[in-house]
């Protein structure tokens, strides 16, 4: 069971990595990151790749959180604090009234990620999406429709932001995920694995719905905006989503789910004619 500590200052030392997180967010944070709700607690005391360092609650709260904080060993320290010491630490209203501090057990480069990956399946290939609420849209998606793996190139932003993992439900921390070194050639990594390239851009030369989908694919998403370089179009197959006249592009996040649905959709109805 683990250790449940009263906190009635909110100048206490002893909870100085929760406070003010709204503008800091652990910032150097040496792979760790804040965990908020009941959903995502859940998520992370479960988790084999991520550990909990402790946890912050709303003192009302202890007894239907029982069940969920029992599996915590005893050196997890489970602090206690009234709804306003809470609000005052954190920096905002908190009404979920549940954080933790959660740390990533390790970090496989992009290459070992998806040499481990078997059989058929798709994995996303981010470039510089910046926006955290995208980047939690993104990872919902992802865990929803079957996603293998995110492979996210050095101009991503982080899932494992306050904002990215709330946004995403918590499937920030259950899609595995790895980061590209700033040299390191996506499409080239991608196709050594066995994934066929498949961006997504307005411009793209066949619709998403002729498409002929593979055993493997990346999706290569890009940001709002700007989209995807050249040099990646160039070297891709590239898809477009066909809309409304005079409008041309979609939020990325909802970009990434239509594309999901569509390739997940096709296998389940190639599997059924086999």
């Amino acid at each position: 069971m683990p250790n449940i500590i009263a906190i009635h200052d909110p100048e206490d030392s002893r909870i100085e990595a929760y406070r003010d997180i709204r503008e800091r967010d652990l910032v150097r944070r040496d792979g760790m990151f804040i965990a908020e709700g009941r959903v995502v607690l859940d998520m992370l005391v479960a988790s084999q790749c991520y550990r909990p360092v402790s946890v912050l609650v709303a003192a009302h709260r202890l007894d239907a959180l029982a069940e969920a904080l029992a599996p915590l060993p005893e050196e997890i320290a489970v602090y206690a604090a009234t709804q306003a010491v809470l609000e005052r630490i954190a920096g905002f209203a908190l009404h979920r009234g549940i954080l933790a501090i959660g740390r990533r057990v390790e970090a496989p480069s992009a290459d070992a990620l998806l040499a481990a990956l078997e059989g058929p399946g798709d994995v996303l290939l981010l470039s510089a999406i910046a926006n955290h609420d995208n980047m939690g849209g993104i990872f919902r998606n992802a865990a929803g429709f079957g996603v293998k793996a995110i492979v996210l190139d050095a101009e991503c932003c982080d899932p494992l932001y306050r904002k990215a993992i709330r946004v995403s439900v918590g499937a920030a921390l259950l899609v595995p995920f790895a980061r590209l070194a700033r040299d390191e050639d996506a499409l080239d990594l991608v196709e050594r694995h066995g994934f066929a390239p498949l961006a997504l851009s307005p411009a793209g030369k066949a619709l998403l719905a002729d498409l002929v989908v593979s055993p493997r694919h990346a999706v290569v998403l890009g940001a709002e905006g700007p989209g995807l370089s050249a040099a990646l179009l160039a070297r891709s197959a590239t898809v477009r989503i066909p809309m409304a006249l005079g409008f041309d592009s979609l939020n990325v996040a909802t970009t990434s789910g239509i594309v999901l649905h569509h390739l997940a959709s096709a296998r389940r109805i190639l599997d059924g004619c086999h």
